[in-house]
């Protein structure tokens, strides 16, 4: 098929790559526009799929928008049969899902139409779901409320947000790429009504460890915000990020450490913190932290 591609993060990369691999005529990639980043901040940085459509020698496209005429006659100019969307992160005019002949297929990650909106496996992870999965749905004007043609799962528990982003992110791959094969073997089916749930931005608030939680709530709040934008506590002045923890048994005020190996008390339960990162510095296991910065038992955090 002719395709047009549409994605930024790392997430949308393999589904790319498949594509490729599959041999469909990648006619166009469309991406967000490079964003400042770099050791400075001041360095504009082309997104993860504008780099790898660039190594593939395709033809990458990074329009601010495409609600004006003249980036819409220009995706319609493509004549593509289909455009595959994975984590574009630009709302697509009508006009947009409408121009290929097979219209949009976006690779969601989640179980439809649950989590629906822009963070899905963070808002799984959080809700303590058992198991989340990717959709490769039929794109609408709605806030993924389209039909969907194909789905796979896997289990929740114990992954981070950056393990499960990147295991759904190969699963869509492979999904797309299934469906694609056979459209007519895979036909659009309507999202049930019921359990419709919004997956909301993740603000770096959210990620302040919240002690007075329940232990488990604690566990998942640093599964759901690694690698970014990491879970956080503060002391004596100074932000440390939480890497890895794992809920235990224990009690006391909710804040309060426990013992000499970062065993935090929470709401109902403790946690203990396994690995941690101090600003400006790479991660490191608990047992090296402490020997540099106390914390010892009856510490407040």
């Amino acid at each position: 098929m002719r395709i047009i591609f549409m994605g930024t993060p790392e997430f949308a990369v393999p589904t790319l790559d498949s594509l490729v691999a599959a041999g469909h005529e990648v006619v166009a990639v469309y991406s967000q526009p490079p964003r400042p980043g770099g050791r400075r901040g001041r360095e504009l940085v082309p997104s993860p799929v504008q780099r790898r459509g660039e190594a593939l020698g395709l033809a990458v496209r990074t329009p601010v928008t495409l609600r004006d005429a003249g980036a819409q006659a220009a995706f319609a100019a493509l004549g593509a049969d289909v455009a595959v969307v994975a984590a574009y992160g630009l709302i697509l005019p009508r006009a947009v899902l409408e121009a290929p002949r097979l219209g949009c297929l976006n690779v969601h990650g989640s179980l439809l139409p649950r989590w629906r909106g822009a963070a899905p496996v963070q808002r799984a992870i959080l809700a303590g779901d058992a198991e989340t999965g990717v959709g490769i749905m039929q794109m609408e004007a709605g806030l993924d409320t389209g039909p969907v043609r194909r789905e796979g799962r896997t289990a929740c528990a114990g992954k981070s947000a950056g393990a499960l982003t990147a295991e759904l992110a190969a699963m869509g791959a492979r999904l797309m790429v299934e469906v694609l094969a056979d459209p007519d073997r895979h036909p659009p089916r309507p999202q049930p009504e019921e359990g419709v749930t919004y997956a909301a931005k993740i603000s770096k608030e959210e990620a302040r460890l919240d002690f007075t939680a329940t232990a488990a709530q604690v566990e998942r709040q640093v599964l759901a915000f690694d690698p970014a934008p990491g879970a956080f506590l503060e002391h004596a002045g100074e932000r440390i990020k939480v890497r890895a923890a794992r809920a235990e048994h224990g009690a006391g005020p909710p804040g309060a450490v426990l013992d000499d190996s970062l065993l935090v008390a929470c709401g109902a339960g403790a946690i203990r913190l396994l690995r941690v990162q101090r600003a400006g510095r790479g991660e490191m296991e608990a047992g090296e932290l402490l020997r540099g910065f106390a914390l010892p038992p009856g510490t407040m955090l």
